[in-house]
C-alpha cells in the first residue's frame, strides 16, 4: 500500500530513520516499501517539551514507534503510566486503549491515542485551576471586610 505525502515548503518529515526536508516549494511525493515509521515534524516532541505526564507518556511511544526494539523504551512507558494512572485514575480508560494498541504492534494507533490522553489531561487540569480559583473567590468573599 502506497502512502502519499504532501509537504509545505521548508515542513520536515521522518522516514524511519531518515528525517527529509522540503526545500522553498510544495512537494508531493509517494512512498513504497515495507512498513516504517513515517511521522511529519508536527507530530514529533522532544524530551524539553514532554512537560507534563500525558507528553512524557506520548514521548516514550514515539521512541518505542521510531525503534528498532519497541521493548527497550517499555519500562519508561510502564512506570510514567503507572505514576499517571495513581495521579489520575479516570485517565486509565485512555491508558487500556494505548496498552491494547502497543501489545499489538500498533504504534501509530498508540500515538493518536496518546494525543487524546494529552486534550483529556488538559482538561482535567484546566477544571482543577478553575476548582482552586472558585475556592479562593469564595474563601475570599466569606472573610470580613
Amino acid at each position: 500500500m502506497s502512502l502519499k505525502v504532501e509537504l509545505k515548503p521548508g515542513e520536515r518529515i521522518l522516514i524511519g530513520e531518515c528525517v527529509i526536508s522540503n526545500s522553498g516549494q510544495r512537494a508531493r511525493f509517494v512512498i513504497d516499501g515495507k512498513k516504517v515509521p513515517i511521522l511529519r515534524e508536527k507530530d514529533i516532541i522532544t524530551a524539553e517539551q514532554a512537560d507534563t505526564p500525558a507528553k512524557r507518556i506520548y514521548l516514550a511511544v514515539l521512541l518505542m514507534y521510531t525503534s528498532r526494539d519497541p521493548r527497550e523504551h517499555y519500562p519508561t512507558y510502564f512506570s510514567l503510566v503507572q505514576d499517571l494512572v495513581r495521579a489520575a485514575p479516570s485517565t486509565l480508560i485512555h491508558i487500556e486503549i494505548i496498552n491494547n494498541h502497543i501489545l499489538t504492534g500498533n504504534m501509530y494507533k498508540a500515538l493518536k491515542q496518546v494525543k487524546q490522553l494529552i486534550e483529556y489531561e488538559r482538561e482535567l487540569l484546566l477544571n482543577e485551576v478553575g476548582r482552586k480559583n472558585l475556592r479562593k473567590s469564595s474563601e475570599q468573599n466569606l472573610q470580613p471586610a
